[in-house]
């Protein structure tokens, strides 16, 4: 079936991910959009994408924007974002990806909000599940994780919104790049020693996926803690203050496993909350893990603890090559571009 064009939108509260899909193409990128620092982030953002990928007849967009602090409630968010995606992208089509409900228009989102509000994570899984019948979704991102089993075709998810999905596990706060390594541990080993950790914001996760050398730097998009360079002694030195030290005060290599000890606790959390989704909503032994987020490094990872095979998310989207990294890493707004083109009705595939 040939596509007409169409973007599909995933408006963050960090980013603002964007997918064209063309006949027989799809173009996806992800530009910084920090909207708690303002509404005007989100035309700025806009016009980024636009400069980069053009613009198409129909626009599809999805949230999560509305968490912001900038908002003073989510159905207040929803309202000011569609409103102003609305405005934006005219004089093209625009609708809202309503999670169970579908597509909307904007009138439809507005008197809808709770449906619109935080559904990304499940277009992708949507997508997943008409391809694959069943199988594991692992977004992780910059900021969350997303865990959503899926089995006959169907998406299996238990929360449908961003308070269920955290009681249940489907929803893990934690991500390659923006998490304070505060959230991560109350105490860190070094030196022989368990070390309470500060509790102010010196160092993130992007600190340690730097010295690990596993963060793309084309995703390392936003600025660090104290707004210094992102190299990996600038790194190092934000990490050390976690636990009141300076860079100087050990050697480079003390603090590159002091890193490799944030990631393993990182991983580790997010594995048991896809082991705690998967005790609940048993899969096949043969069911893989399409792993999707600039984090789906450590998707692969997991995958290979639960002893599963593991499918990067552009392996499900028929392109020709050179987008499958940010495809993946775009998978919302990729997933909503291709729902909307009628794809979802094609033939599985193994």
């Amino acid at each position: 079936m040939s596509i007409d064009g169409v973007i599909g939108w995933d408006v963050g509260g960090a980013h603002l991910k964007a997918a064209l899909v063309t006949a027989g193409a799809v173009r996806a990128l992800q530009v910084p959009c920090r909207l708690w620092l303002g509404i005007p982030e989100l035309p700025a953002a806009i016009a980024q994408v636009r400069n980069r990928i053009g613009a198409a007849p129909r626009n599809i967009v999805t949230m999560t924007g509305e968490m912001a602090d900038l908002f003073p409630s989510r159905d207040a968010g929803v309202a000011a974002l569609v409103a102003e995606m609305q405005a934006r992208l005219a004089p093209g089509a625009v609708r809202f990806y309503g999670g169970t409900r579908g597509m909307m228009d904007a009138d439809t989102a507005l008197r809808a909000p709770a449906d619109v509000a935080s559904a990304n994570w499940r277009a992708p899984a949507e997508w997943a599940a008409a391809r694959l019948g069943e199988g594991l979704y692992l977004d992780i991102g910059s900021t969350t994780t997303d865990i959503v089993p899926f089995r006959g075709g169907a998406v299996r998810a238990q929360g449908r919104d961003d308070a269920s999905r955290l009681i249940s596990g489907e929803l893990v706060y934690t991500g390659v790049v923006r998490t304070p390594l505060m959230a991560l541990a109350e105490a860190a080993p070094f030196a022989g020693q368990s070390v309470p950790l500060m509790a102010e914001l010196f160092a993130t996760s992007a600190d340690v996926y730097r010295l690990t050398g596993q963060l793309p730097e084309e995703c390392d998009q936003q600025p660090a803690a104290d707004g210094g360079a992102k190299t990996p002694e600038a790194s190092a030195r934000r990490i050390a203050r976690m636990i009141g030290r300076d860079l100087e005060d050990a050697a480079f290599a003390d603090w590159r496993r002091l890193a490799e000890w944030f990631a393993e606790r990182q991983l580790r959390r997010i594995q048991g909350a896809a082991v705690r989704v998967l005790a609940r909503e048993p899969l096949e032994r043969d069911a893989p893990v399409v792993a999707a987020g600039v984090g789906r490094f450590l998707a692969a990872a997991i995958a290979r603890r639960l002893h599963r095979r593991c499918l990067d998310f552009s392996e499900l989207v028929p392109v020709p090559g050179g987008e499958r990294a940010w495809i993946a890493a775009c998978a919302p707004a990729v997933a909503v571009a291709l729902l909307a083109s009628g794809l979802a009705a094609i033939s599985r595939t193994g």
